[in-house]
């Protein structure tokens, strides 16, 4: 692992780093993209369309084009081709539901010394939370990012020849409807908490699959599994609990499958040490800060928890995913 070389300047502009994510937040959550992607406006305009104080929106606009998030000409601001596609609300590309699970994290986080005194969670578990708008945020958050990488994951793992899989903790179902697009004679079962279903049906329904996905409401660390399945997909499920509860996941997934079936885990995987690659090491300080045993996970320990649960021929595909992500395979004797 090769060290970063760190200088007061770099520190410094770390510790203040947060600012321009608050400044993204605050453009995304007050929904400024969507309408300047339509059309140029003055501030008065848009401060109208808003119900923004004009003074304070228009510092707001000039730091997001000094962002380079904005285009400022004369008096008037405009989206960014970019930011046309990813942050305005009518863009089928649109990131805003993770910024704002993201945004909806920024109080838990100034509280990680807390945590880290303690123990102990500071913010309820997002996935199991009350209020919609941050339940909706992180549901739909992780759409984005599956819509992202599905694309590049799912033609890389083999599937021909199976017929039923199981998208355990599948939230919206993205990654069914993936492997479904990808395998014409594949069809799903999304297995996640009963405030998923209706996320899960229309993200389905969108895709024209619902005949082919269907939804099963259960919490999988306390309730049976729906069996009869070729192969489990866990993508991001392990991290959120302890290394005991994912043994025992492990192992229902695992009685899931009849013979020869195929057990997949996508995480972000720590290295052996711990110490890199750096997304799954901050990600484990999420994990502390939401859950009361989550933590990210080194490729030995997965490894380790699949052959507890009973799966053979463990083993890592080799394809290669951002911040530390990774698929770990296992076969069912």
């Amino acid at each position: 692992m090769e060290l970063k070389e760190w200088t007061a300047a770099t520190l410094l502009e770390l510790s203040g780093s947060y600012w321009s994510t608050c400044t993204l937040h605050a453009g995304v959550k007050l929904n400024i993209f969507t309408p300047l992607a339509s059309t140029p406006m003055t501030t008065v305009e848009l401060a109208g369309a808003l119900n923004c104080d004009a003074r304070a929106l228009a510092m707001l606009l000039d730091a997001l084009a000094a962002l380079g998030l904005l285009k400022k000409e004369g008096r008037l601001y405009a989206a960014t081709p970019f930011t046309a596609k990813f942050l305005s609300r009518t863009s089928p590309d649109y990131l805003g539901h993770i910024i704002m699970h993201h945004h909806h994290l920024v109080a838990g986080w100034s509280r990680l010394d807390e945590a880290v005194k303690t123990g102990q969670p500071v913010r309820e578990r997002v996935s199991h939370e009350d209020v919609e708008s941050s339940r909706e945020s992180f549901l739909m958050g992780m759409f984005n990012l599956a819509m992202l990488l599905a694309p590049k994951i799912v033609p890389q793992i083999d599937l021909q020849g199976r017929r039923r899989l199981l998208d355990l903790g599948g939230g919206p179902g993205t990654y069914a409807i993936h492997f479904c697009l990808h395998n014409p004679q594949l069809d799903a079962v999304i297995c996640d908490l009963p405030t998923t279903r209706s996320f899960a049906e229309q993200t389905v329904a969108r895709f024209e699959l619902s005949d082919r996905i269907g939804f099963v409401a259960a919490d999988f660390e306390q309730d049976d599994l729906p069996e009869g399945f070729d192969v489990a997909w866990l993508s991001h499920v392990l991290h959120g609990i302890g290394p005991d509860a994912c043994v025992r996941v492990l192992k229902k997934a695992v009685q899931a499958l009849e013979h020869g079936g195929l057990v997949l885990i996508q995480e972000f995987i720590l290295d052996d040490k711990k110490d890199a690659p750096v997304f799954p090491a901050l990600f484990s300080l999420n994990m502390l800060l939401g859950t009361p045993e989550g933590q990210a996970y080194s490729q030995g320990e997965l490894f380790d928890m699949l052959e507890q649960a009973g799966a053979t021929d463990v083993r890592r595909l080799p394809i290669e995913l951002p911040n530390g992500a990774g698929v770990i395979a296992g076969g069912v004797p």
